[in-house]
C-alpha cells in the first residue's frame, strides 16, 4: 500500500511521524520532518502503521544523498539518518532527547548534541562491527526489522582498521555471524559465531588478528592468538577480552570519561560506587581521584569484564570490583551509603528497583551515563520522586548516521 504523507517530527528509533487519512499514526523511515513523500507500508496494526519513504515529493533542505550505496528503503538497517546532513542529524537527536525528557520525566530542557572528535564526516568511526552470515557464508548486515541479510562489500561507518582485516572479501562457511574489533592500540580480533553443530572455515585475512569462537552466554574461546585487546585512554591502558564492552566510537571513551569526572567531582577520601562498571574505565579515574584514603567499589555481572577490570585496577588498592547483578549487589556486599554514584546501565536502563536502592544511599551526586534517552527519562522521573533532581545533562553524537545518542546526566539531592 502506497500513501502520500506530510512528514511531522522525528520519533525515537529512527522514525518520523505522519498521519494516515484514517487518523492512524504512521512511523516513516527514510524521511525528514517537513517533507512530502510517497511511502510504502511495511507493517500494519490497529493503532499504527510503519512505512518506508520510497519517493520524495517535496524535499527538506536538510536532505543529502546517502553516502552508502546500501542505505535506503529495504536495504541495510544499520544506519537511520544517512539521508540527513550531520547538523540535521544532531538537531533531530537533540529534539528527541528533549521530547523524551518532557514526556516521560516532565522536564523542559534545551539539549545540544555535541560532535565527538575524529569523525567530521560521520563515517569511519565504528571500531566494532557485527556482520551476519547467510547460509552460504556470505557476510552482510541485517535489513531493518528483518532477519534478511543485505550482502555488502564495505561498511562506510566501520573504522578503517576494521575494514583492513578484510572479512568481507570471502565467505565464512558454517558461520552465523562474524564480529570484527579494532582497538585504539592497533590490535585486531575476529569473533566467530558458528551455526548450531557446525564448525567454521576461517578464510585468509588481510591483517593479523586474533580469532575467537563465540561459545554463547558471553563466553569466547581463543582459536588463534590471545584474544586480549588493549585500549588507551590518556595515560592508562585497559585490557578488554574479546568482544567485551567498550565504546565503539574512537572519541567516546575519553569524552565520556571527562564528562563523568566533571560531574562527579570526586574528592580525596570519598567513597564512590561504579555500577555496571565494565572493564573499569570510570572506576580507575574515580580511584585515582579519591586516593588511598578513599574507596571505589565497582559492580559488574559479566565474568570476563570483572577479570579485566581487576587487572586494569591492580595498581589501585583503593578500588575493588565484584561480580554481581546490580539488583542483588546492595544486599550481598552491604552497600548502605556512598558519597557519589556513577551508573552506566545497558539500554534497558536502571529500572525502578535499582533507582530506589541507589537513591537510598543518600549520595550527594549521581552521574548517569545512558545510551537510550527513553529509559533515561523514565528513570529520572523515578529519581525525582525520591528526592533527586536533574542538575545538568550533556548529549553526544557517539553513533553518527544512526538514531542512537549518548547522554551523561548529573543528579543531585
Amino acid at each position: 500500500m502506497l500513501l502520500e504523507l506530510t512528514i511531522g517530527p522525528a520519533a525515537h528509533g529512527g522514525w518520523c511521524v505522519a498521519r494516515h487519512d484514517d487518523g492512524r499514526v504512521v512511523f516513516v523511515r527514510h524521511a525528514l520532518p517537513g517533507e512530502r513523500v510517497r511511502a510504502e507500508v511495511t507493517e500494519e496494526t490497529a493503532r499504527f502503521l510503519r512505512a518506508d519513504a520510497v519517493e520524495v515529493l517535496e524535499a527538506s533542505p536538510d536532505r543529502v544523498v546517502p553516502p552508502c550505496p546500501f542505505a535506503g528503503p529495504g536495504r541495510c538497517g544499520g544506519c537511520d539518518w544517512q539521508h540527513a546532513s550531520l547538523p540535521a542529524q544532531r538537531e533531530i537527536k537533540a529534539a528527541i532527547v528533549e521530547e523524551q525528557l518532557r514526556r516521560l520525566a516532565g522536564l523542559e530542557r534545551k539539549v545540544v548534541v555535541e560532535e565527538l572528535p575524529g569523525t567530521p564526516d560521520g563515517l569511519g568511526w565504528r571500531t566494532r562491527v557485527q556482520f551476519a552470515a547467510r547460509p552460504d557464508g556470505v557476510l552482510g548486515l541485517r535489513r531493518h526489522r528483518s532477519h534478511d541479510i543485505e550482502a555488502i562489500d564495505a561498511c562506510l561507518i566501520a573504522h578503517p582498521e576494521v575494514e583492513s582485516v578484510g572479512v568481507l572479501a570471502d565467505a565464512w562457511p558454517g558461520a552465523a555471524g562474524v564480529e570484527v574489533i579494532a582497538s585504539s592500540t592497533g590490535e585486531h580480533a575476529v569473533v566467530v559465531r558458528p551455526r548450531p553443530r557446525r564448525s567454521v572455515a576461517v578464510p585468509p585475512l588481510e591483517s593479523p588478528a586474533s580469532i575467537l569462537v563465540d561459545q554463547g552466554k558471553g563466553r569466547t574461546e581463543p582459536r588463534h592468538g590471545s584474544g586480549l585487546l588493549h585500549e588507551q585512554v590518556d595515560e592508562r591502558r585497559f585490557q578488554v577480552t574479546g568482544s567485551g564492552f567498550w565504546q565503539v566510537h574512537p572519541g567516546a571513551a575519553v569524552t565520556l570519561l571527562d564528562a563523568v569526572m566533571s560531574y562527579a567531582a570526586p574528592a580525596p577520601g570519598e567513597w564512590a560506587l561504579d555500577l555496571y562498571c565494565g572493564v573499569g574505565l570510570f572506576a580507575a579515574a574515580l580511584a585515582e581521584a579519591v586516593g588511598p584514603e578513599g574507596a571505589v567499589l565497582g559492580v559488574e555481572s559479566e565474568a570476563s569484564a570483572v577479570r579485566d577490570a581487576r587487572r586494569n585496577l591492580r595498581d589501585l588498592p583503593q578500588a575493588q570490583v565484584e561480580k554481581s547483578r546490580v539488583e542483588s549487589a546492595f544486599d550481598r556486599f552491604g552497600i548502605e551509603r556512598a558519597d557519589l554514584v556513577v551508573v552506566d546501565p545497558p539500554r534497558s536502563g536502571l529500572g525502578r528497583e535499582v533507582v530506589a536502592r541507589v537513591s537510598g544511599l543518600e549520595a550527594s551526586r549521581i552521574v548517569y551515563v545512558s545510551c537510550d534517552p527513553a529509559t533515561l527519562a523514565r528513570d529520572l522521573a523515578w529519581f525525582a520522586e525520591l528526592g533527586y533532581d536533574l542538575a545538568d545533562l550533556r548529549a553526544f553524537d557517539a553513533f553518527p548516521m544512526t538514531h542512537h545518542v549518548e547522554c551523561v546526566a548529573l543528579l543531585v539531592r
